[in-house]
Order: C-alpha cells, then structure tokens, then sequence
C-alpha cells in the first residue's frame, strides 16, 4: 500500500505505475481516492473547526450561568446542540470516507523498482545468472516419487485416504533426508547471524490483510471456520506480523530473523505431470528468512538474501539460477523480486525452489511498523523476505542432482552430520 501523498502529489506516477503491471482497469481508482482525499479533508477541516468553537463556547455555559444570565447561558447551549446535530453528520462522513480510501488504497500495487523488468506475465522474467554446471547423465533420471518408492520413503496413496489430493507420507531414509535439509538449513542461516525463531501457525485476518494482497490470500490461505485465524502460507506471515503495532528503535535494526513452520496452501488450479507428487502440495516445512530494515538499506539486504539461498544450495552440489521476476509477475505488495531455481537433470530444465522480495514499506504501513530514528523522527520499516529451502521441492532437485547410475544417491559432505554420517543412501 502506498503512501497517499505520494499519490495525491504523483497522480501519473502511480498511473504508469499500474500501466507497467498491466492492471489498466485499476487507473480510474487513482482519480477516485483523489476525489475522496479532497473530500476527506473538507469534511476534516470543517469538523476540526466546529469541534475547536464547541470547546471554547461551551466553556461560557458555566461562566454565565454563574453570572445570572440564564437566558444568554440558553442561548449557548442552543448553539452547542447545533454544532453537536453537525458533528453528528460529519463524523460518520468521516469515518465512511476514511473506509473508502483505505478499501481502495489496499488494492493499488505498491511502487515498482525502476530496475523491474516489464512484462506481462512469469514468461517475460528474466534470468540474471548461473551457479554450477547443469550435468544431464547419460542414465536416466526417473520422476522424483519413483525415487522415493525405492527407499520405501513415500507413501501418496495412504495420504490421499486419509487428506486427500496434495499431501503425502515420507518415511525412513527420505523423511529423515527431509528433516537434515531443514536442520542444515537452519544451522546455515544461524552461522549468517540470523537468530532463529519458530512462530505461530495461525494468524488474526488484520495480519493476513497486512502481510499480502487480497488475490494472494484468496488464492492461498486456509480459513479456521468460525474463528478469526488462518494457516499461514508461509512463515513470513507471522513473522512480519510480530512487529504489528510497533515502534522500534533505529540502532536496534537491522533485525534478521530466520523460521522454520509447516505451511498450508489451497494451490488452486489444474496440476500437470510435473507438479504432482511433492511439487504442488497443500501442506510443506520450509525454513525462511525476513529482514525489518531502514529504507536506505532493504536494496542491500535484498541482494545478501537472494544470495544465501544461491550459496546453499551450491553448498549440496545442486546447480541453481536467479531470474529476475518482470512487473507483470509480481504481487500487488513488491517493489522488486526475483526466483532462486534449481536444476533438474531430468526435466533439462530449471525450476523454481524460493522466492525472494523487498516489500518497501507496503507491509509496514498495514501493519504499522514504525521507527524511531536517533533525531527523534518516526518513519516506516522496510520489510524483506526469502525463502531458505522448502524441502519438498528441494528434495527432488536433491535426489535428481545426487542419483547414481547404480540406483544409489550421494549426500554431499555438509549434509552427513544431520543423516547419521552417511555419505550415500542405499535401496535396501
């Protein structure tokens, strides 16, 4: 959500804003909340006057009372009963107004990052760079579920009797691989001096509607029916929601905070061949990263958060690309982001593992997460997030990048501490 001065003082600016994301059909909502503004403040100003002239009148009630003249003292109280029947009018005025403008304001994207690419969709994104050399064996790689079927590691058919579509079992050699990826993960970030922190699952609505936008949440968020909670998507959910209502101190910043959680997600829509098994799920573990930041420093931190987890994954052997994700493609609450993909041997191709985004302020005024700056003055945070690893779909990049030809799979040497010591797993 952006500043409402901007937009009153940068009308066209936030026009082009929304021609860049292809979101033409939102540009006579610019012209209205201006409408509205001037609107608002009129109704202010007139309802600050009358509130200041009934203050200081009615203060005469007593004086006069005091001094005998009743009917003068009437008199008063007959003009401070009109400008209370006026109040009366306008604060409701107010209040509605207030509503609209925030309603609308909620649904104009955030300001893109000159350096966004434009496009209209994830085909106009563009790959920035290559970590490793993508290998295709000259054996084959099979689907990553038949993988797993090999190690007895995974189980769709009992899940889909018990959930339904989009959950799964994993068990022994694989379940335990799943696990060690957070546990490395975790420890990965902590040695980056992010503290570590496991946070609720549920969320109040205000955090929802603070943390992302409206299509998003329809799109993603699992209602707890009759209670105001959802399942979090994904930890920054709860993460940035922590710092609701908050004033923070600028020497304390910047905080960098990295959480593990299960997420919940409808993912709604068709799913081909590649996104079934463990690709496109309604439950997963992932460990993520979110930054609260002054505004001169998220472009930096943006930078160092893409890269962590480019540098773990190279850290598993596991080739990976940064693409730059284009106007088109990024969600109303981004000013810029970009996707951390994985090779997969099998498919020839890259596939998106995490996502990374600088958020400006947009999360910060919904939620209001203030600072206070050394010279006193109080300005909005900036927020960031990234995703470390979300092993579900990191295991297949995993098991495809680390089979051999003999049916057996490699754990690099970082990992081996979190499985036991084992350098390879074994199909029993």
């Amino acid at each position: 959500m952006i500043d409402i001065r901007f937009l009153r003082e940068n009308p066209e600016a936030v026009k082009e804003n929304l021609r860049k994301k292809f979101q033409d059909e939102k540009q006579p909502l610019v012209d209205e909340v201006i409408a509205l503004d001037e609107e608002s403040r009129r109704t202010q100003a007139e309802a600050d006057e009358l509130r200041a002239k009934k203050n200081r009148i009615s203060k005469q009630i007593g004086a006069l009372m005091g001094q005998g003249k009743k009917e003068e003292a009437e008199e008063v109280k007959r003009e401070v009963a009109a400008l209370n029947a006026r109040l009366s009018e306008l604060e409701p005025k107010e209040a509605e107004i207030t509503e609209k403008i925030r309603s609308i304001m909620m649904v104009i994207p955030q300001m893109i990052d000159a350096s966004v690419p434009i496009g209209r969709d994830d085909s106009c994104n563009v790959e920035i760079q290559k970590y490793g050399e993508p290998v295709v064996p000259e054996y084959e790689i099979p689907y990553h579920t038949e993988i797993m079927e090999r190690f007895s590691g995974i189980d769709l058919d009992a899940a889909h009797k018990v959930a339904g579509n989009g959950f799964y079992y994993l068990m022994g050699d694989i379940a335990r691989l799943h696990s060690a990826v957070l546990a490395y993960a975790r420890d990965f970030m902590i040695d980056r001096g992010f503290t570590y922190v496991i946070p609720p699952y549920m969320i109040h609505s205000n955090v929802v509607t603070g943390v992302m936008s409206f299509p998003e949440m329809e799109a993603m968020m699992y209602k707890i029916e009759g209670e105001d909670l959802y399942l979090i998507g994904t930890s920054e959910h709860s993460m940035i929601g922590r710092f609701i209502d908050t004033l923070n101190e600028e020497a304390k910043l910047p905080y960098t905070l990295t959480s593990y959680s299960p997420c919940f997600r409808k993912e709604k829509g068709a799913h081909g061949l590649e996104e079934r098994g463990v690709y496109r799920i309604h439950q997963f573990e992932k460990q993520e990263m979110i930054v609260i930041c002054r505004p001169e420093d998220s472009m930096a931190w943006y930078d160092k958060l893409w890269q962590n987890t480019v540098d773990l994954f190279r850290s598993l052997d596991i080739p990976v690309r940064t693409l730059e994700c284009c106007s088109g493609d990024l969600a109303d609450l981004k000013v810029k982001s970009c996707d951390v993909e994985a090779w997969s041997p099998r498919q020839k191709k890259y596939f998106e593992v995490g996502s990374c985004s600088n958020l400006g302020d947009a999360q910060a005024r919904r939620l209001r997460i203030r600072v206070k700056g050394e010279d006193g003055k109080k300005y909005l945070a900036h927020t960031l997030n990234n995703t470390v690893v979300a092993p579900p779909r990191m295991l297949i990049a995993f098991l495809e990048n680390n089979l051999q030809e003999d049916g057996s799979v490699r754990i690099p040497e970082v990992l081996r501490p979190y499985m036991g010591g084992k350098s390879e797993l074994r199909a029993e």
